[in-house]
């Protein structure tokens, strides 16, 4: 084949112990916007120039999501593109009190990891 069958990913679904909780921390910490919500899930927007979806849906039992061991070194599954220069999202990420690794990097490209409310391991990567 030639040609990729599809042009994007439509969402992502992340599972939290309350969706109204984490919607609300998703619009103040990342200031994601909110789409719809109920009580077993909540979808919002990640940006006006991103047609991906975040859903946060309710599970039961909630554990935070875990990358299975690799050598690869990847230890989540969702790595953020920054709206701004990567030192600034870090710096303001650490301002909001959210729980953020060091960042890291390899020639231009910089990466960390940050944490949701549910303990869900995050990325962003520039």
């Amino acid at each position: 084949m030639d040609k990729s069958l599809f042009k994007g990913m439509e969402g992502v679904f992340i599972p939290v112990k309350d969706p109204s909780f984490s919607m609300n921390w998703y619009e103040e910490k990342l200031g994601f916007s909110r789409i719809y919500h109920e009580e077993d899930a909540a979808v919002m927007k990640i940006g006006t120039e991103s047609p991906t979806v975040i859903c946060l849906v309710k599970t039961k039992g909630h554990e935070p999501m875990r990358f299975p061991d690799n050598s690869f070194g990847v230890g989540k599954y969702y790595n953020f593109i920054p709206a701004r220069p990567i030192e600034e999202v870090y710096a303001y990420l650490q301002a909001m009190n959210v729980k953020v690794e060091d960042m890291d990097g390899e020639g231009d490209t910089r990466f960390f990891t940050f944490y949701d409310p549910d303990g869900n391991p995050l990325g962003a990567c520039q």
